[in-house]
């Protein structure tokens, strides 16, 4: 006898009713294609999920696993990134899970207006990431084989002092320069985007990028004006040495898509 494993259903994001199907390849978590749920004038995409990973007391375990969270998180993208070529998705925060059907459309009914508000300011616009790095100095020559030992006698304890203080500065001058870059290129995208908004530091023991991570930012960027945008941040970030400015997008529109009430 076959015993089934109880599903649960995870809700990817809501959007507006649209013509055609989801691109091949939208696989979510699991391999499972997601479907789409229509109730009212919302849609839900939501797939199938084991209970055994996604119910409340196994998932909060789940979430301190950072290799099945990067997972998830990896297949949760990959359904909004194909949503964002059909319509325009409101991204629901990583792990909403309803118990059925029934509680979908409880999630769509009771936060229905909520949605309908965040769907029709994300219409038509994109979000662009932009992080500025205060980059490490680049390495002086190596300290012959016992400086060190000699820091401690004379003229080499002197020369050692001084290395390491002109280091330090280094360093502080180079932040110093990062920070600058920041306050202008913020002020100007700020202005340029529908929206904007500063995330926390990138850990770089998660993100692996090397540098102090000074800016954080995401901006809602109207899908048409995303070329000047582009543009724009080229023509800000200069030639500094030892700050680094990245861009990436354009994304679905996560940072602006609101708090997001749990399953149901």
């Amino acid at each position: 006898m076959t015993i089934r494993t109880p599903q649960l259903r995870y809700v990817y994001a809501v959007c507006r009713p649209f013509d055609g199907i989801l691109p091949e390849g939208a696989h979510g978590i699991g391999g499972e294609p997601p479907r789409l749920l229509r109730h009212g004038d919302l849609v839900a995409v939501v797939g199938a999920v084991p209970a055994g990973e996604f119910d409340e007391a196994p998932l909060r375990a789940r979430l301190e696993d950072l290799d099945w969270l990067a997972g998830t998180a990896r297949a949760h993208d990959a359904v909004i990134a194909a949503l964002t070529t059909v319509t325009c998705p409101l991204p629901l925060r990583l792990a909403t899970v309803c118990r059925d059907d029934s509680g979908v459309r409880r999630l769509l009914e009771e936060g229905h207006d909520r949605f309908v508000q965040a769907l029709e300011r994300l219409d038509g616009r994109v979000e662009w990431g932009v992080k500025v790095y205060a980059d490490p100095e680049p390495q002086q020559a190596r300290e012959p084989a016992g400086a060190a030992a000699r820091a401690s006698s004379g003229g080499g304890g002197r020369d050692y002092l001084r290395r390491r203080l002109q280091e330090r500065r280094g360093r502080e001058e180079g932040l110093q320069r990062a920070e600058d870059v920041c306050r202008r290129l913020h002020g100007a995208l700020a202005g340029y985007a529908e929206a904007g908004t500063v995330h926390p530091p990138q850990d770089a023991r998660l993100s692996g990028a090397t540098g102090v991570n000074v800016l954080n930012a995401a901006y809602l960027v109207d899908r048409e004006r995303s070329e000047g945008f582009v543009e724009l941040v080229g023509s800000l970030s200069g030639e500094q040495e030892g700050v680094r400015v990245e861009l990436t997008g354009p994304w679905a529109p996560y940072s602006f898509a609101g708090s997001t009430e749990g399953g149901a």
